[in-house]
């Protein structure tokens, strides 16, 4: 199998913490891409592309939202409490999703595509054919990280590019940003984003997908729900390979729930 891997970052988050993705990536005979919208950074591995001169559309984006967009008064339709601002942050997390549509709609080959977010630390190497036994199936359209009463973890996905609805997906996602439909949506961060269209191709053409996050089907759903739904990453069988440092963990560039580590 031939597989990509793609990433998303800018130089100031490089200096902050995404020089230790970097410095620990370690897995083996994958191509690694870096989208950035900084023109004069250059990622120290792999192949750097220029996000806003590959996906003009990004900038356009980026340019045309308001800053304070993101800090629209709405409530969370089952709490009934004010949502938290990052959930209304479209322009924070629509570069990777820029950056990993842009692979897959001009796709140079490959059989998959991995996106991981940079905020991470690499543990265990891997190759195609773990890829292929963890992550891949051949009647699925994408792997993902699902959570039970929760939008899914989005900081990893991997798409199975031989699948015949995978680049109309990412056209579907792409869309959904550029023609501003993001703004219909409930909410704006892109794990909502994802999950909608995703369930969109599950409902209205039959699409199968591969959840290797929460499940009730986990033997030990019952036990860990609560902790597997703040850090499924953590918990899944990615969490043996590599640690995805979100938020307050990138600090120590460990989070406390990986049992892996």
């Amino acid at each position: 199998m031939k597989i990509a891997v793609v990433t998303s970052l800018n130089k100031r988050l490089f200096d902050e913490y995404g020089h230790n993705f970097y410095d620990t990536y370690n897995w083996k005979g994958f191509d690694l891409y870096t989208y950035t919208e900084d023109a004069d950074w250059i990622a120290p591995k792999g192949a750097t592309i220029n996000l806003f001169d590959q996906v003009p559309e990004c900038k356009e984006f980026v340019e045309r939202t308001p800053p304070d967009k993101k800090r629209e008064v709405r409530y969370d339709p089952d709490s009934g409490r004010r949502m938290a601002e990052f959930r209304l942050d479209a322009v924070r997390f629509c570069y990777k999703v820029y950056g990993y549509t842009n692979l897959i709609l001009n796709n140079r080959g490959y059989d998959g595509v991995i996106y991981t977010d940079a905020d991470c630390v690499f543990y265990k190497p891997i190759d195609a054919r773990w890829a292929k036994k963890q992550l891949h199936r051949d009647d699925c359209m994408m792997t993902y990280l699902g959570r039970i009463g929760k939008w899914s973890e989005c900081g990893f996905l991997y798409f199975n590019c031989k699948h015949p609805k995978t680049v109309e997906w990412a056209q579907r996602l792409h869309d959904v940003y550029t023609t501003d439909e993001i703004f219909d949506l409930q909410e704006w961060h892109d794990s909502y984003v994802v999950d909608q269209v995703r369930i969109e191709f599950e409902k209205e053409h039959g699409v199968k997908n591969h959840n290797i996050g929460w499940t009730s089907k986990n033997p030990n759903h019952l036990r860990f729900q609560r902790k597997a739904a703040s850090h499924v990453q953590a918990w899944s069988v990615l969490g043996e390979i590599y640690d995805h440092c979100k938020g307050a963990r990138k600090g120590d560039m460990k989070s406390p729930e990986n049992i892996h580590i």
